[in-house]
């Protein structure tokens, strides 16, 4: 382990939330089909979920597609890049989506009312989901369109005066390597993923039942383990800080009503050892989880956050986004920093 120092003497409750709408389902459900409740209902949701956020005190980090803050195709089209990816299977391409002039056409594709609304609720980030919820691990991807879509993120972020600093990966498909791409456009915080294999970053193509259904089953009793992440474990060896996630908040589903305690308890268990344990719990989500059934969803969330401010008030726990995260982690020993120059990445061993 890194030589180590100034651990945060305090847990932490770190949230995040994948802000989308229809470019981050695009691929598997249409924009006129069922799931449109939930799209629409996602807009509904977010200003009382800010409000929930507001009463208790509660920070979050909103990662958001690039495509949203636009206040209509021509501008959006002005901050798109040249350069693109290139995915195999063609209905990835989001450039291809049809959709309207704006956001009072077209409340899909479009919400800068709501970044708005967001960015002003105390204690709120505004962190980037890409440009174009980009697939790092799609065939047909590159680095360099990484990095044309990523500037453009920064780009039309700094339009509306937001410093991007912090990044979720569409699909969590994180790809080593891209760090350096990463710290080129100045974001220094991601979150990763949680370190067993079913979780591990993968193609679209591998999500298997094999492997959905352990994570449905792990959110109701432990099939991974704790949850909470130490303080220790964020600052990379290369100096990005990965504030990897604890756990997904699974919808509220009517089929499952009577597993709703079993639910919380998993929850409140993982946040419940973290202040304990003066580590963080690190939960998220879609905005679009909660367009359906949004009483009963926003109703388990409050009881999420009557934990947290429980273990405030017993153990100090702190409510933070997850750049205030990464900026309080102890740093890893220059040596340490120093070897991991010399190893080569996955990206220059093939190259």
């Amino acid at each position: 382990m890194s030589s180590i120092q100034n651990i945060p003497p305090f847990g932490a409750l770190v949230i995040s939330l994948d802000f989308e709408l229809h470019w981050g389902v695009r691929d598997k459900r249409s924009v006129d089909g069922p799931y449109r409740e939930n799209l629409l209902g996602a807009r509904q949701a977010i200003p009382q979920i800010l409000d929930l956020f507001e009463e208790f005190g509660v920070a979050a980090t909103w990662a958001t597609v690039g495509f949203l803050f636009a206040k209509n195709r021509l501008e959006r089209d002005e901050f798109s890049p040249s350069l693109r990816p290139q995915y195999k299977s063609a209905k990835l391409d989001p450039y291809s989506e049809p959709t309207g002039d704006n956001e009072d056409d077209d409340p899909m594709h479009y919400a800068p009312s709501l970044i708005a609304r967001i960015a002003k609720t105390p204690k709120q980030e505004i962190a980037t989901h890409t440009f174009s919820h980009y697939y790092c691990q799609e065939p047909g991807e590159t680095r360099e369109a990484f990095a044309a879509d990523i500037a453009s993120a920064i780009a039309i972020g700094r339009r509306y005066g937001f410093d991007i600093r912090s990044i979720v990966f569409p699909r969590n498909q994180f790809r080593a390597g891209y760090e350096t791409v990463l710290k080129e456009a100045g974001i220094t915080c991601y979150r990763g993923n949680e370190p067993n294999w079913m979780y591990r970053p993968r193609p679209r193509g591998e999500e298997t039942l094999a492997v959905r259904a352990p994570r449905l089953i792990d959110g109701y009793i432990s099939l991974s383990g704790p949850k909470f992440i130490r303080w220790e474990e964020i600052t990379q060896a290369n100096g990005i800080h990965d504030v990897r996630a604890s756990m997904f908040l699974r919808p509220y589903s009517p089929q499952r009503k009577g597993l709703e305690p079993i639910r919380l308890r998993r929850i409140a268990g993982g946040i419940r050892a973290a202040a304990k344990n003066r580590g963080i719990f690190h939960l998220w989500w879609h905005p679009h989880n909660f367009g359906k059934n949004i009483a009963e969803n926003l109703d388990f969330l409050r009881s999420v956050l009557k934990v947290f401010a429980e273990q405030r008030q017993v153990h100090g726990m702190q409510s933070l986004t997850m750049i205030e995260a990464a900026s309080l982690a102890p740093a890893v020993s220059a040596s340490e920093s120093a070897s991991a120059r010399e190893i080569p990445t996955e990206l220059e061993r093939v190259s």
